[in-house]
């Protein structure tokens, strides 16, 4: 691999590397090093790599560029489809469809690219796949709606990418997953990428994908996430985060919290305390869903309170602190979590902050993690030791 090699080097159209540059990109990222030529060539490939390392530009790209080459003498007819990415949120689902045309935007002529996700009207979805679409990106319960609508076909589907596989599966869609496979053509190119491989991801891949190209970067740099874990009594938790992000004048802070009247609880308290919040799950229409997470991005406000329903679909280049007010059950989910910061090469800041009854659980997690972290107090919110 050459560092710091350039995009021109990789065999790209010219017109993505204008985009490419219009952007602000300059120099490849190691995943998309890796993968791009693997793809270019039609290899299958799975690839290892976190959030925020450049993965969605590493398939994105050289599906546009081989759909484009493709589409100087042939496109897609009726409701057919010709690629098909498929991820966990509707929130990843929406920044993939964003990215993809940011990178195609000077292609002639431009490439069809449709995002369909629950939690909207499946009309206005219908209509737009009329005509065929070159990339569909979807989650996989709209997707299966709109199959049984005959809304798409696959008979003309050539590449197949599953982004974040292993939260497709800890989330349990590997039914719905397994049904959407069912419908595609077995001649066809696989990509998969995720950043962890748990037992069942590993069974998917070897039926999934032939002979693929393994790329291997999906370790974190430890020392771009400074981890801190407070120990804190359960009654006393909302105001050690309050005190926290007031005493630290933290900025951006992502909070999960294992629970939908948690997070709503939590941001009530902490506007009561003068600090911005917004509030991030399942039970919010999509647009406050997306509203929250727009405002966030742009530091409307201070605190985003979300379930695991964000943990793979925020993506913000720069975020600096993540904290887990609960822990989630999966020591898999609290890596993914505080993987939401120390990314692109910042500087990250996670926190947790556990209760006596949690430090069983925790140290199942550094188990999974290969990792002990210190224990600590926060100055006014100490736990009295016994016989104190």
């Amino acid at each position: 691999m050459i560092a710091n090699a350039s995009f021109a080097t990789l065999g790209l159209h010219p017109l993505l590397l204008s985009a490419l540059t219009e952007l602000g990109y300059q120099q490849a990222t190691p995943v998309q090093q890796s993968a791009i030529p693997a793809i270019l060539q039609g290899r299958d490939v799975v690839a290892g790599a976190e959030t925020g390392s450049g993965k969605t530009a590493a398939f994105a790209l050289p599906l546009l560029h081989s759909l484009h080459t493709q589409t100087l003498q042939t496109t897609a007819k009726g409701n057919q489809v010709r690629a098909l990415v498929i991820a966990p949120t509707r929130e990843l689902a929406i920044q993939i469809g964003q990215a993809i045309n940011a990178y195609g935007q000077y292609l002639q002529p431009r490439l069809k690219v449709c995002t369909v996700f629950g939690g909207v009207s499946i009309n206005p979805q219908m209509l737009a796949l009329r005509g065929g679409a070159d990339i569909v990106v979807a989650t996989t319960g709209r997707l299966l709606d709109l199959l049984q609508h005959n809304a798409l076909k696959f008979d003309a589907l050539q590449t197949l990418v599953l982004d974040e596989a292993d939260k497709m599966l800890s989330l349990g869609f590997s039914e719905e997953l397994g049904q959407v496979l069912a419908a595609l053509p077995k001649k066809r190119q696989n990509l998969l990428f995720s950043a962890t491989f748990p037992p069942e991801l590993e069974q998917l891949i070897a039926s999934l994908l032939h002979n693929p190209v393994q790329i291997n970067l999906a370790k974190q740099d430890e020392n771009l996430i400074e981890q801190h874990v407070y120990t804190v009594e359960s009654e006393r938790k909302n105001a050690a985060l309050i005190h926290l992000i007031k005493t630290g004048d933290w900025q951006q802070v992502l909070v999960f919290a294992s629970a939908k009247n948690t997070c709503n609880r939590l941001v009530l308290k902490l506007e009561k305390a003068g600090i911005q919040a917004a509030a991030f799950h399942g039970d919010l229409s999509q647009g406050a869903r997306n509203n929250a997470l727009a405002d966030f991005k742009e530091k409307y406000i201070r605190v985003l309170i979300a379930t695991d329903v964000a943990a793979r679909g925020i993506d913000i280049q720069q975020l600096p602190y993540v904290v887990n007010f609960d822990l989630p059950r999966s020591a898999n989910d609290y890596i993914h979590r505080i993987g939401r910061t120390g990314r692109a090469g910042q500087q990250g800041y996670a926190v947790a902050l556990i209760c006596a009854d949690e430090e069983e659980h925790f140290r199942l997690i550094e188990k999974r993690m290969k990792k002990r972290v210190l224990r600590e107090q926060i100055e006014g919110f100490e736990i009295p030791l016994v016989g104190e």
